[in-house]
This record gives structure tokens, sequence and C-alpha cells, in this order.
């Protein structure tokens, strides 16, 4: 089977106490659907949980074992003018307090972006780290920043990524998939057997490695 390697830049497109919401104000154009809607739950849970026994915690830390749990629930932040920023909806969300992960069923994840820009993940189920900064989205992920045109008048195009497992480290704005991959950027769709997908400044590469085929369409007028 041909293998090979291509790499594509892509063209640039409270509660005040918590660290989880300072880290709100590091968001960027991709990360923000992932970063922001999960540390609205976790700080949700901050709000609505009292400290446990220090035994407590031991114990729930030996077995691994959520200490909270959501059913069908939805979960939304407003900026200081009333507007929406994320909106979490779920069908069960857990909090384990032995490593501080969150896992959430069949989550939809929307977040709104400082330039109005519309950010979207769907999966069967994401998860996240303690410190909030890695993500993964397992089963049927869907990722979509919806096209916009900023106040500045630059335009950004739809750019969409499928996967059965997508994998995002916010601190270092990557997303990396281990496992076939469909990136959709406008009129033009790659697929490949593994993406690691990299935000520096202003720039944006995606190196896509094994089975890579491409399908571009050139834009019409400017």
């Amino acid at each position: 089977m041909p293998m090979s390697t291509a790499v594509l830049p892509l063209p640039t497109p409270r509660r005040s106490g918590h660290v989880l919401l300072r880290t709100l104000e590091r968001m960027t154009v991709y990360v923000p659907v992932l970063l922001m809607g999960l540390l609205a739950l976790a700080s949700y849970w901050l709000l609505r949980s009292t400290p446990e026994a220090p035994v407590s915690v031991a114990k729930a830390a030996a077995q691994h074992i959520p200490t909270d749990i959501m059913r069908r629930f939805a979960v939304r932040t407003y900026g200081p003018g009333g507007a929406l920023k994320s909106e979490v909806f779920g069908k069960e969300a857990r909090l384990y307090p032995d490593d501080g992960s969150m896992e959430i069923d069949h989550s939809r994840i929307r977040s709104i972006n400082p330039q109005g820009v519309v950010t979207t993940a769907l999966a069967q189920r994401a998860w996240s780290n303690s410190a909030h900064d890695e993500f993964v989205l397992k089963g049927d992920a869907v990722v979509v920043r919806e096209a916009a045109v900023l106040p500045g008048g630059e335009r950004l195009d739809r750019l969409e990524f499928q996967g059965q497992h997508l994998h995002v480290f916010s601190a270092t704005r990557r997303l990396v998939s281990e496992q076939p991959v469909v990136l959709i950027r406008g009129g033009n769709r790659i697929t490949a057997n593994q993406m690691d997908y990299t935000e520096q400044g202003r720039e944006r590469v995606a190196v896509l490695t094994g089975r890579v085929r491409a399908l571009l369409v050139g834009r019409q007028g400017h």
C-alpha cells in the first residue's frame, strides 16, 4: 500500500477566583470549543460541590469512582454583556476526583469566540485531563469551525475534522489523530491514516501521513 506524507499550510483564517476560568482568556481560534465547553462544565461542578473529607477522597482515588454525575444536562456560559460564550450538552457527565479527569457521553460542545466565530464538537465520548489542557474525542468525532468574516474583513473558510479518535493538546495548539481522519476546508477534502495539526501564531499546518488522498478545488475570484 503506498505511503506518503503531506504537509499542508492552512490559510489564517464567574467566578474570578477559579484557575479554570482564568484559562478561558488564553483561548485561540480552533481550540476554544473544547476548552470553553469543558471548563464551563468543570466550573459548574466546582461551584456546586462541597469538599470531601480526606479519607473519602483517598478511597475514591484508589477506586477511580466518579463523585459527581449529571444526566441529560445542558450547561451554558455567558459573557459580561449577556452574549452566549459556550454551551455543553450531554447524555451523562462524570467527574473523577482521583485524577481530576472528566468524561461526557454523547457530547455536543459549542463555543462562540469574541470575534463571533462558531466552533462545534460532537463525539460519542469526550474526555479531559485534570489540567483541562488535554482532550480526547472518541467515536464519530466531528469538530467544525464555521465560515466567518472577522471584524477586520478577513475571511475564514469552514474547517472540519472527522475521525474516531481526535486528541487535542490546547497548550501547544495541536490536534493529533493516530487513526484515519478527514480534513475538509471549504471545498477541499483530504483523507489520511494519521494527522498532526498545529497552530503557531497565524500559521496553521497539517502533517498528514499514511495513505493520503486529496480533492482540491480552486477558488473562484479572489
